[in-house]
């Protein structure tokens, strides 16, 4: 990991105290750019590229640019970085329907078919069942059921994904259970399970029948124990280390524990002496060169250099996942225009609103401070554009 010659790059931000400052951006950091190997198990929950010329109101309609999303997947790939696709980083069930998660998803897996050592894994959930529309157990098994084998039909592999019907008609344990139970007895080839916390998406609240988290954890683990040959593993997003630390060291020997904690996964990845997790993150999606770096340094036994690396990366997740997290994704295209993966600003669902300006300025200036801006000056350029348009400069 190595500084580039210092950057003369600036830009006019907000400042918190309603002022405005002359930012100097500094040099980005040199990090792999090829895959390298590793030793952990590493996927990024990648976005999806808007289509900004499409004739489509983005609060009803959706509309991708098919080339620039499918060319970010390949990018992800060529640093060595698994996909996680069709989540909720690409915004699913929060403007991406299950119409065209599908069509994602199978553009995914070709693409990974042709790409030698590209690893995929796709969401099946329940999100073409309305919740309001669910009158049973059975209604949300079948919208299972469907979403398994239409991802399956395409070569797919399969996160489960949590149930927002599921969340509505159960009663409690008992029925999560009956429901986990049923899809992975039919499961194809092993699945990735993914509990996904109310920060998140305030429709799951309560998951696994109850607000207790350890009473949850409790069901969960039970399931998952329970299902362990169909099962590879768990992804926790409830953004509590100790949670997730707890969890990992009650799983079958055989399921691996992937963090989805975009607040501490850097000691989570790293482990102790008891274990590790890999890693199943959206935050991946926006610093995926410094991941890569890092993971690459891990395998090589630097420590150092591992958390060096890392350690500026976190206060940029921990304020692209502030609350209200499920606005995360907003910060995750940003990072992503201002790096020349898009020429625009612009998100289904118009969900670029979704954060202030003072909110873009600070991560902002958060990812200059991680290195991850590869072109200071690109990335001045179009933050004063995007700066202008809410009123600054």
């Amino acid at each position: 990991m190595l500084d580039k010659p210092h950057s003369q790059a600036s830009v006019v931000l907000p400042t918190a105290s309603r002022g405005l400052e002359h930012y100097k951006l500094s040099a980005p950091k040199s990090f792999p750019r090829t895959a390298t190997p590793l030793n952990r198990v590493a996927l990024a929950a990648a976005h999806m590229v808007a289509d900004p010329l499409a004739e489509v109101d983005p609060w009803l309609g959706v509309a991708i640019d098919w080339d620039r999303t499918m060319a970010y997947r390949d990018y992800l790939w060529g640093l060595g970085l698994g996909v996680a696709e069709a989540m909720d980083t690409a915004q699913r069930g929060m403007g991406l329907d299950w119409p065209m998660a599908l069509e994602l998803i199978q553009r995914s897996v070709r693409a990974a078919k042709a790409t030698p050592g590209a690893v995929v894994f796709s969401g099946a959930g329940t999100d073409h069942l309305d919740p309001a529309e669910a009158g049973s157990l059975d209604d949300v098994i079948r919208a299972y059921e469907t979403q398994f084998e239409a991802i399956e039909a395409a070569g797919g592999r399969i996160i489960m994904m949590a149930s927002r019907a599921l969340a509505r008609v159960a009663k409690g344990p008992a029925d999560y259970a009956r429901v986990y139970d049923r899809i992975l007895g039919q499961s194809a080839e092993p699945v990735i399970i993914h509990w996904l916390g109310d920060m998140f998406d305030p429709a799951l609240s309560g998951y696994w029948g109850t607000a207790d988290l350890d009473a949850a954890m409790d069901t969960a683990v039970g399931v998952i124990n329970a299902n362990a040959a169909r099962i590879d593993g768990v992804k926790v997003s409830l953004l509590d280390k100790d949670k997730e630390i707890a969890m990992r060291r009650r799983l079958d020997k055989r399921v691996l524990m992937y963090t989805g904690d975009d607040f501490n996964y850097a000691e989570l990845i790293a482990g102790d002496a008891q274990g590790y997790s890999h890693a199943l993150l959206g935050i991946f999606d926006a610093i995926a060169p410094a991941a890569a770096g890092a993971l690459s340094a891990l395998a090589d036994d630097d420590l150092e250099t591992f958390h060096a690396i890392f350690a500026p990366t976190v206060p940029l997740s921990r304020h692209i996942f502030k609350a209200p997290t499920r606005f995360y994704k907003t910060g995750v295209v940003f990072v992503a225009y201002l790096n020349g993966h898009q020429d625009h600003f612009t998100m289904v669902g118009g969900q670029e609103s979704t954060r202030s300006t003072q909110h873009l300025a600070e991560l902002f200036r958060l990812a200059d401070k991680a290195g991850i801006l590869r072109d200071p000056e690109r990335a001045a350029a179009r933050m004063a554009a995007v700066m202008a348009v809410r009123g600054v400069g």
